[in-house]
């Protein structure tokens, strides 16, 4: 619970005013801003079509500036322009964080399989995937757990997060780049290759391909299975058929001589068979 104490705020006037008190707060603060949390600063009722009206004259005025103001996931915040980064870079003594072949290739069929199960992300790589592989990705804040699988043993199913969404300067899922572009984004200096992220790519394609051929496959096996105990069962009729065949025409033959008649139903087939 936030103890600060509230004070008065003067009433807004007018939209330029507005302006300058959202620009003050998302240079001060170092995480997106949400319309919930910019209508908390003020004391007056603020409707978000009057936020979103000043939110784009506001990005308008930062035009053709090294930073700009950019609708993200979890809100709104200033960021500096993608040409800037190869400058802003030589500033810092830290590397980008790299990331394994293994933990871009979870993250990727996350993204775009989500909701998964760590069970379904290894059928998709056909490797194991390591626990810390997972708990790396939560670390980061770009996965978590939004429920369980009603299968024995409950899996977590895991989906992306805001954040991650935010750290791409994405609002939603349906602006996800091209699969071979989400490692560059992620982290430039990844030490995964774009032909590596293509082998994902196909990986993605062609499961639900596999998953169909397969039930294609097992259909026809049963198909061919009970062609087979039709055809063995027909086989059996037909036998017990041409055995009782035999025995009446034993029978009808020995009709002209009684006294063969022990001899005739001695020589015909018997019908029941062990």
């Amino acid at each position: 619970m936030n103890d600060t104490p509230m004070t008065d705020t003067p009433a807004i006037n007018n939209l330029e005013e507005l302006k300058r008190i959202l620009e003050a707060a998302l240079l001060a603060t170092d995480t997106p801003l949400s319309l919930r949390e910019m209508k908390r600063m003020f004391e007056q009722e603020l409707s978000e079509d009057m936020l979103r009206r000043a939110l784009d004259e506001l990005k308008s005025n930062w035009e053709g500036r090294g930073t700009e103001l950019v609708q993200v996931a979890e809100g709104w915040r200033f960021q500096t322009r993608p040409e800037m980064q190869p400058y802003l870079a030589r500033m810092r003594n830290e590397k980008p964080p790299r990331y394994s072949r293994a933990v871009l290739e979870t993250l990727a069929i996350i993204a775009y399989r989500q909701p998964v199960t760590r069970g379904d992300v290894e059928d998709i790589r056909g490797v194991s995937v390591n626990a810390q592989i997972i708990k790396t990705l939560e670390e980061r804040g770009w996965i978590e757990a939004v429920g369980h699988r009603d299968v024995p043993g409950k899996p977590a199913l895991f989906a992306t997060t805001p954040r991650f969404l935010s750290d791409l300067g994405l609002r939603s899922l349906q602006e996800l780049p091209p699969l071979e572009e989400l490692g560059n984004l992620l982290a430039p200096d990844t030490a995964v290759t774009p032909e590596e992220l293509e082998e994902v790519r196909e990986e993605l394609a062609t499961e639900d391909t596999t998953v169909a051929e397969s039930t294609v496959a097992e259909t026809l096996e049963a198909s061919s299975d009970a062609q087979a105990e039709s055809q063995s069962a027909e086989e059996a009729h037909d036998d017990v058929d041409a055995e009782s065949d035999a025995t009446r025409t034993a029978l009808a033959e020995s009709e002209s001589d009684p006294d063969s008649e022990r001899q005739a139903l001695a020589a015909a087939p018997s019908q029941h068979h062990e």
